[in-house]
């Protein structure tokens, strides 16, 4: 009758830490990366009855509460620096100790230095852009993003623009194609091309830029002329024509913009057609200076600086690592993972190669506890540990009989 206490207490003590795990499970409904635990059961041994093949089980053996690494479900949040990976892998963080763990929570922050850092401040490992190239080979590092940081000005040396020229208009008439450029220190000027029909099939060109622009302007920075095909074809002038801006008068450095009048296709870019005159797609490959105004994680784990002056610049990228047998990592707290003495060694390298997942920028991965699982779990160990109470208030009061025969 003694075994019958020892059972029942096995039972109680398992079902109570079954609820333990579930009550953990629904508290983390709403933690982004959480992955639910399942609870494990497995019996003692038996002990043989008599000479016979007769067995009593012992009890319930110390459970299990074992991690289900399945995927959660990815929703798109209004954090820029969020990211969830969708597939095998985790994020690589470290403490400030260099301690490091494992996550698949993605919901990340910069903090005061302009570190990208988990929610609990541990820094985020990946690789800087050198140049604005990655190198997802070398080792990894904290990424230290250029927060109020300034790009300087880039000079405008191109520039190119679609004009059609209308064929139609008479001789005499002009059109003028105006586009922005920038000096070298970024102060942005107007230049205007202004094409003026001299005869059939011909236009003259004259490239200007505001008198206040320069010192001493002295007419017309580029003069020219087009001539055009029965087609409407531009033949002639061949190849870029070069347009000089000297004497600043902010002080930049004095400009020599190429007018290039072929785009990368080698198709021309100016015609001659029955349509009105028209300018569309003015390109320029100057820029002011700015400073950066946000950072975003974009899809692959490319982290992007965001300038003022409307240029992004690649500036790093998440490390994601490939875990062969995540069921043993060890949770440590902060939603993070160590390793163990049994987990195999973490490959690390970028998302989407050697069978790591993709990383969705502006994303979390929701928890994988479901609340109704967690319910009908919670009402099951309920009643267990209800039914091993009732054996140890039975064993209890056939103990009591028995012991009454001794004492009448």
């Amino acid at each position: 009758m003694f075994p019958a206490f020892s059972i029942a207490l096995s039972a109680l003590s398992a079902d109570s830490t079954g609820i333990d795990v579930v009550d953990n499970n629904l508290a983390n409904l709403n933690t982004a990366g959480f992955k639910a635990s399942n609870v494990d059961f497995q019996d003692l041994m038996s002990q043989t009855l008599g000479e016979g093949n007769g067995q009593v089980g012992m009890g319930v053996g110390q459970i299990q509460a074992v991690q289900n690494f399945t995927q959660g479900a990815i929703t798109t949040t209004n954090g820029t620096t969020d990211a969830a990976i969708e597939g095998n892998g985790y994020f690589v963080v470290q403490d400030s100790s260099s301690n490091t763990f494992f996550t698949r929570a993605g919901d990340f922050q910069l903090d005061a230095n302009g570190n990208l850092v988990t929610a609990s401040g541990d820094f985020v490992q990946g690789w800087t852009a050198v140049g604005g190239v990655i190198n997802p080979n070398g080792p990894t590092s904290k990424l230290n993003l250029p927060v109020g940081t300034t790009t300087p000005a880039v000079a405008t040396t191109s520039m190119n623009m679609n004009v059609n020229l209308d064929s139609s208009a008479a001789v005499g008439a002009s059109f003028s194609a105006p586009i922005q450029v920038y000096d070298s220190q970024g102060t942005a000027h107007t230049l205007t091309i202004t094409m003026t029909k001299t005869a059939a099939n011909s236009w003259s060109y004259a490239a200007n830029v505001p008198a206040a622009d320069q010192t001493a302007p002295a007419g017309a920075l580029l003069t020219g002329a087009l001539t055009f095909d029965a087609n409407g074809n531009l033949t002639a002038p061949v190849g870029a024509q070069v347009i000089p801006i000297t004497g600043l008068s902010d002080g930049a450095a004095d400009m020599s913009i190429n007018w290039n009048m072929v785009n990368a296709s080698g198709a021309n870019t100016i015609t001659q057609y029955a349509q009105a005159s028209g300018v569309s797609s003015p390109v320029q490959d100057g820029s002011a200076a700015g400073e950066v105004t946000s950072v975003s994680l974009e899809n692959g784990g490319i982290v992007v600086a965001n300038y003022s002056n409307g240029q992004q610049v690649t500036v790093g990228q998440l490390a994601v690592a490939s875990i062969t047998n995540p069921n043993s990592l060890v949770a440590v707290g902060n939603n993070n993972l160590e390793a163990s003495a049994s987990t195999a060694q973490p490959a690390i390298g970028a998302a989407g190669t050697g069978g790591r997942g993709q990383v969705m920028g502006g994303a979390l991965e929701a928890s994988t506890s479901d609340m109704a699982t967690q319910f009908t779990d919670l009402l099951s160990y309920e009643r267990s540990y209800q039914a091993a109470s009732r054996v140890i208030t039975t064993s209890d009061q056939l103990l009591q009989e028995t012991v009454n025969l001794i004492h009448p």
